[in-house]
């Protein structure tokens, strides 16, 4: 499976600081933005992984991440030059994705909670098996997002979610649940979205495309319930919010989180000599620190 981290868009919300340099690579805590969405996929086992992003913003992207050998990836690049719409990323990536199925996921979208790779798991499974899924996140202002309504169902023993309908930023919200900014999707991904037409504002709606799959029976649900958190750090506000979580989960668990090189090092991707390449890449710093503790094997999970 593929996938895609879409970190493209000019951040014209976070001016001055993004005249100068890529929302992605702001600092969240103490890691670049980027680190958390890539981590997300690597969660998900997955390798192959392109980057899109603007043409003065990619080669900044490709000087931090090169191209992913040190983390046992295989990391590849392609320009936007201009934004579109989120389901654009699909018809830019097609040589890419060729055949294979795809997730895709936001340059600026955090995701943390226990289970989370199961979830990723189990959408990555229905990707290989044909079906599309998306996430949902409890929200106050749904008016403010794409909104999905669903129905929940047992199947097996379990709790299943029928999606019933998709819908961007609705002024009468048929739930509180935003769809947030990671997909997966099942081979033809692109052909898909070739179809999708510009919205009203004139963008390649991401809701179109997963509507398309709903009306084929196509599109599952996963909802992050309690336990997850879910931050979309493209705001003033809200990258403040995300540094002050990471802060405080690493500084109450005493271990970093969404470091790339301890996921690639845990999932056999890296051995011990690419990891302490990175130790000593990071020197003294707290990453750095992190890294050589779960080097020495002190830190266990």
């Amino acid at each position: 499976m593929k996938g895609i981290i879409l970190a493209g868009g000019a951040g014209t919300r976070l001016y001055p600081l993004t005249l100068v340099t890529s929302k992605q690579l702001l600092p969240v805590y103490n890691k670049p933005m980027i680190f958390y969405p890539l981590s997300t996929l690597m969660l998900a086992r997955i390798r192959e992984i392109l980057i899109i992003s603007t043409p003065e913003d990619t080669p900044r992207i490709r000087q931090l991440l090169g191209d992913g050998s040190h983390l046992g990836l295989q990391l590849s690049y392609a320009i936007q030059e201009k934004p579109e719409g989120l389901a654009q990323a699909f018809t830019l990536g097609r040589e890419f994705i060729s055949s294979d199925p795809c997730a895709m996921i936001l340059g600026d979208n955090i995701f943390y909670g226990n289970g989370l790779g199961a979830k990723l798991a189990e959408a990555k499974q229905s990707a290989e098996n044909g079906k599309a899924t998306i996430f949902g996140y409890y929200v106050e202002d749904p008016e403010r997002f794409g909104i999905m309504e669903f129905q929940r169902i047992n199947e097996g023993g379990r709790a299943q979610y029928q999606v019933l309908s998709v819908e961007e930023k609705p002024k009468e919200p048929k739930s509180n649940y935003a769809i947030v900014g990671l997909y997966f999707y099942p081979a033809g991904v692109s052909d898909m979205a070739a179809q999708v037409r510009p919205s009203a504002r004139g963008e390649l709606e991401i809701t179109t495309l997963n509507d398309m799959y709903l009306q084929q029976g196509l599109l599952n649900a996963q909802l992050l319930g309690r336990g997850f958190t879910w931050m979309d750090a493209g705001t003033f506000d809200s990258l403040r919010k995300a540094t002050n979580f990471v802060c405080m989960l690493e500084q109450y668990q005493g271990m970093s989180i969404s470091a790339p090189e301890e996921i690639a090092f845990r999932y056999g991707w890296i051995d011990e000599s690419k990891l302490a390449e990175s130790v000593k890449k990071y020197g003294k710093s707290p990453y750095g620190e992190h890294l050589q503790a779960v080097l020495e094997n002190k830190i266990i999970l």
